[in-house]
Parts: structure tokens; sequence; C-alpha cells
């Protein structure tokens, strides 16, 4: 197995000593994470969806709580406030609730965010911030009014320009940063003040997808060449080491470290869905460096979140989770949970996934219509299920 090592643009590769040798720490203050008592007390609850369905579990003991028939494919999504589940059906956004915290009956409710081709659910600041890709309509919520509205919560409604495949996400003052793009392609964002004028865009992010906000506010958008950064009324576009083609897609972050964690490939002609690097963003120092994973750990976009001291996880092909230390750029341990698994045909195919919730990790087994919780301070896994399911997706809610 090779060493993973960090790629900058402009320079050689640099080799960041072997795994064996790392230590399992960071240099974040953040507190450890929670041990397992604290989910129990959370009354957590995990949804999962598969063909035609969607499961509710405990938290805990992972043992079938609830399940709903829903259409063949759907996507599940946190609504924000450790409750709710928004799963993306045709129609739009239908409201789960688990009733994680306080140990009810789930339902998959009535409730239903109407949307043209439902895409992103974006969490930040207390908002709520839907996104239709046939029309790039936003639509945003007070995420707490979820679980105090009987029916649909006030809206407020953004009217898209051009429909396309976007993301937006609302900022505590109220600017409002949107995708800009048409059927044919995207290339950018603008932000808006709180008035709809735009105060900052730009239009050099080929095939801008996903979104992340970091500490102090700074928002990350992927491009098919590296990444733009909005902070504080700018926006900054950052290159990646490949050129012309180095895709960030998918950002993963945590709102307490300026460093963002992005699913990273160079070449477009690859077949199948499986990485071999992730990008590392960071928004203070505005720069985009990539990490290449060691020889035989491969992940999809399902597989990585932030956990513990602002740590990465990310199940590889070889059925471990691999801790990743942003800062650094040093994998620092690896926890074997499931089997070696092979990449997914199709990205909406089941193939392990993984969230993070209260310092434990959710990982589902594909392949054994299996899923487990596994304490990351320890590695050792505290609970599995076999299910009566394919698990694809998955989504927590922490109580």
């Amino acid at each position: 197995m090779r060493t993973p090592h960090l790629r900058r643009a402009g320079v050689t590769l640099l080799t960041l000593g072997t795994i064996a040798t790392l230590a399992a720490c960071s240099s974040s203050t953040t507190p450890a994470a929670a041990p397992p008592s604290t989910v129990e007390k959370a009354d957590s609850r995990v949804a999962v969806s598969y063909e035609g369905g969607v499961l509710v579990l405990d938290g805990t003991t992972l043992k079938t709580v609830a399940d709903f028939e829903t259409e063949e494919f759907t996507r599940l999504n946190q609504a924000g406030d450790g409750q709710h589940v928004m799963v993306t059906m045709s129609e739009g956004f239908q409201v789960l609730n688990t009733a994680a915290g306080t140990g009810g009956k789930p339902e998959l409710t009535d409730v239903l965010f109407e949307a043209d081709a439902p895409g992103h659910v974006v969490r930040h600041a207390g908002k709520t911030i839907l996104y239709a890709d046939g029309t790039s309509d936003t639509t945003i919520f007070d995420t707490a009014a979820l679980a105090s509205s009987d029916g649909l919560p006030d809206v407020e409604t953004i009217a898209g320009v051009e429909a396309h495949h976007g993301v937006s996400v609302v900022l505590e003052d109220g600017t409002f940063l949107t995708t800009v793009g048409n059927s044919d392609e995207r290339n950018g964002i603008e932000a808006r003040d709180t008035s709809g004028a735009v105060i900052a865009s730009n239009d050099q992010c080929p095939g801008v997808h996903g979104e992340g906000t970091a500490a102090d506010e700074a928002v990350v958008f992927g491009c098919e060449n590296g990444a733009i950064v909005y902070r504080d009324g700018k926006i900054k576009k950052l290159d990646a080491p490949d050129q012309p083609y180095g895709r960030m897609g998918n950002a993963y972050v945590s709102e307490t470290s300026p460093i963002i964690v992005g699913d990273y490939k160079n070449d477009p002609d690859a077949e199948g869905y499986l990485l071999k690097a992730v990008a590392l963003i960071d928004t203070a120092a505005e720069s985009l460096e990539v990490v290449d994973l060691p020889e035989g750990v491969e992940y999809t976009f399902r597989g990585v979140a932030r956990g513990p001291n602002d740590l990465a996880y990310l199940i590889g092909t070889d059925g471990a989770i691999h801790v990743l230390d942003p800062e650094t750029g040093e994998l620092t341990d690896s926890f074997p949970v499931i089997e070696a698994w092979e990449g997914p045909a199709e990205w909406q195919d089941p193939h392990p996934a993984l969230v993070v919730a209260d310092g434990i990790a959710y990982v589902t087994e594909p392949d054994a219509n299996s899923i487990h919780a596994v304490d990351l301070a320890t590695g050792d896994i505290l609970s599995s299920s076999e299910l009566d399911i394919t698990p694809n997706e998955i989504a927590v809610a922490a109580g």
C-alpha cells in the first residue's frame, strides 16, 4: 500500500509519511466524540431508503421502527431540526417525521413542498433551503417551524431565472447565494443582498455543483476545474492542480472549520463512480490541495462525512472507515467495518453510504443488506442489524 500524498497546484507531489506511523489524533481543540450513551439519550432515528420505500430505524439498536412505501427511487436529506427528513418525490420534497427525540411513532406526513424536479437540500443558519432543478426556484423556511406547524410552514420562494441542476444557500445576514446556468451548462454563482440586488458574481466555474459552508460563513462551490469561494462579499476562484479538468462536486463541511473536504476527480473519461483522491479547500488561506488516497482505498460521494474534532471520515472500498485530518492531509486511523466492495454501475445503485451524528458513524452494507453503528472515538462497532431490504441512501435524525 502506498502512502497518502498531497498534490498542490504548481508543485510536485509530497509524501506525508506512512499510515503505520500516524497517530490517531487531531490538532483541533474541539471536544472529543460524545460517548454512545449520548445517542441513547437523544433517542436518535435513522432513515434508510430502499427500492420502493423508506425504513426508520432506532438509532441505538438499528432495529426497524417503521416502514413506509414510497416511489421506486427516493433521496433522503436531513431537514436540520434533528427530527425530520426530506424525502424527494417526483412532485417535491415530502416530510418524514422520524419522531427522534420524542420516542413517538414515525410518520411519512402529507406535508409536501412542491417542486419541479426536486434537487439539493441545504441547512444553514436556522433555515432549510430547497432547490427545484426544473424551475431553479428556491424555497426557504425556518427549520424549527417544521415541528411547530400542522401543515406547511411559512415559506419564501425566490424565483429562478433559467432552469438547471443547481443549489442555493442563505447566510445569516440574508445574503442569497445561488448557482447560475441553463439546461445546457452551469458556469458560476451570484450573490444577492436582501433587496435582490446582485452584489457579486462569477462565471468561471464550469459545471458548478454542490456547496458547503465553512467557518465564518465562507461558502465553497465546486467546479470542473477547481472551486470558487464566497466570503465577505467577494468571490475567489481556486484552480485545481489538474487542468483543464480537476472536478470537485460535493463538499463535506464543518461550520467550525475553515477547511472544506471535497470529492475529487481528474479524469473526465474515467468509467464508474469510484474516486481516489479528495480536495482540501482552506477558505481562510484561499488554497486548494489534493490528497491522493492509498492504493486500494477508493470511495464514492455517499461515503464521506465530517465528525468529531472536525475530522473527515470515509468508507473505503476495502471496507474500513478511514480518518482524514483536513489540516494536514494525513490519514490518521482506520477502522474495519464491512466487507470489501465494488463501485456501482450507476450512481443511483445501492452502495455503501456513511453519515455521522453525535460521534457515531452509520454505515450501510448493501451487499449484506445490513447497517452498522460505529463509535468514532474507538472504532468499535456498537450495533449491527440485518435488514429485510437492500439499503440505499441514509439520513440521521439525532433528536
